[in-house]
């Protein structure tokens, strides 16, 4: 099983490894074969090894697939709105200079009435599928990276309806806010490793606009909207795209960001709103907007995400200098700048657009990714260290290929 620090480990791992004598190697991104036996399957059944499928009667037996993943397209969606239109009801005063300085953003992207953020996940995930060369039918599975989806249940379902996914690969929504692209690049590749995929999209989209309180100024200023997507696909392990990952999360940091849960309140006029029971029916609750202490995120990202990538970096087996591009959840400029800073990563060398979208949560880093490959700027063969962060609270990093 996967754990929270990039490496793959299985109980019955050393008693095949001393029975086969053969060296199996465990990096960040998974388990790796020997070149010469990278597409073997060793299948340990009764205390004899074997080398085939096993029968329905093993079926519980470990089995171990060396494989690897990589991206292979990407594409992006969003919409456009100016800050000096949207914040006037914050009462600034020079509305987009106050907000440049302090963050960086200049211009974000809101959702308006006719558009949903399904739309959006279905057009980037559509020009990512057209980029990677893949058909809609040959998707084996789509992870939708949201915290804010059209419909509590869930989305991915509708996108893969959407697509044309007619074989009906498994779709489901991951709840991780900021970090959700870096969990669900993670997910794919635990899919495609242990459960033999080889097709998946990946999401990033966001509609943190519709839980803005627009008065006030520490929070409106910053969030917009958007959609991201990345197909990865299975490879050979030696053509691995994904070196190695770093996770964490801190429940205690959730008093610093939140979009909580509030009970909605009783009609005083009825007393119990026509129930018999006091408290029965339940009262239908709403979420609130968004709850965010600046300082204090802005403390955490600058502390905890140069380590995660430090640490992704060392189990990945690789110096900084090895990495051609820095790629940050989008979030203030000022993060940005402070943890390029910690880990010594020259200016020219991190990849940021937050000026013309502001911070789109689990749609950043995929969306910054397609601007990046579509300029020209990251190439085959480059690699990227990520890393997501926010609310949760969570934290995580990847070391990947682009190609």
């Amino acid at each position: 099983m996967a754990n929270a620090s990039g490496f793959f480990t299985h109980p019955s791992f050393p008693s095949l490894r001393s029975r086969t004598h053969v060296p199996i190697g465990v990096s960040g991104s998974g388990l790796c074969m020997p070149k010469g036996i990278s597409k073997r399957v060793l299948c340990s059944v009764g205390g004899a090894e074997k080398h085939a499928s096993p029968s329905p009667s093993e079926s519980r037996s470990p089995r171990v697939v060396a494989k690897g993943c990589k991206l292979i397209g990407c594409g992006s969606a969003k919409r456009l709105y100016w800050n000096l239109e949207v914040l006037n009801c914050a009462n600034e005063s020079d509305t987009s200079e106050w907000i440049s300085t302090r963050t960086g953003i200049r211009s974000r992207r809101v959702l308006s009435g006719e558009d949903s953020l399904t739309g959006l996940a279905i057009q980037a995930s559509a020009k990512a599928l057209e980029m990677a060369e893949v058909d809609p039918e040959d998707i084996d599975l789509v992870l939708m990276c949201t915290s804010t989806p059209d419909d509590i249940f869930g989305t991915a379902p509708q996108i893969q309806k959407a697509l044309g996914c007619t074989k009906n690969p498994l779709s489901y929504d991951i709840t991780a806010a900021c970090s959700g692209f870096v969990l669900g690049l993670v997910s794919a590749a635990c899919h495609i490793r242990g459960g033999g995929f080889k097709n998946v999209l990946v999401i990033g989209a966001d509609s943190l606009s519709r839980f803005v309180d627009w008065t006030d100024r520490g929070s409106c200023i910053l969030f917009g909207d958007a959609a991201g997507a990345v197909v990865v696909q299975a490879c050979d392990v030696e053509d691995d795209g994904l070196f190695s990952f770093d996770l964490h999360s801190d429940g205690d940091g959730r008093r610093h960001l939140n979009a909580s849960l509030i009970e909605a309140q009783k009609d005083d006029a009825s007393g119990t709103n026509g129930s018999v029971l006091g408290d029965f029916p339940p009262q239908q609750p709403s979420y609130s907007c968004i709850q965010m202490n600046g300082k204090e995120v802005f403390r955490f990202a600058v502390k905890c995400v140069p380590q995660s990538i430090e640490s992704a970096l060392q189990k990945a087996g690789l110096p900084s200098s090895s990495i051609d591009w820095l790629l940050l959840h989008q979030a203030n400029q000022r993060i940005i700048d402070g943890v390029a800073t910690r880990l010594k990563f020259p200016p020219e060398r991190v990849i940021s657009n937050l000026a013309g979208y502001g911070n789109t949560s689990a749609a950043s880093i995929p969306l910054a990714l397609d601007e990046a490959v579509r300029s020209g700027k990251v190439k085959p063969g480059h690699t990227i260290a990520t890393s997501g962060f926010g609310a949760g609270l969570t934290w995580g990093s990847a070391i990947i290929r682009w190609r």
